[in-house]
């Protein structure tokens, strides 16, 4: 899992910028999608970008969940 090994490397603000750019590389692969759709609607390269998206859509979940996660467990430090 190449996304839990990013997640414990990276800091709070490592990770917003990671967030960003897998957004815009998934708004990316969204983009091309629409386009091949509109061009040929039954391609199988289509259904390779879409995989490809819902990887990357499932690591941003993961950032962003170990993100809450952190602040939920920095949260119950501070409160002891």
């Amino acid at each position: 899992m190449q996304a839990q090994k990013t997640q414990k490397l990276l800091g709070p603000i490592e990770k917003n910028s990671e967030i960003e750019r897998l957004y815009l590389e998934l708004a990316s692969f969204n983009q091309r999608i629409q386009e091949l759709e509109k061009q040929h609607p039954e391609a199988s390269t289509i259904e390779a970008l879409k995989v490809s998206a819902l990887a990357l859509a499932r690591q941003i979940d993961e950032i962003c969940c170990s993100t809450a996660s952190t602040a939920i467990e920095l949260t119950r430090l501070l409160a002891k």
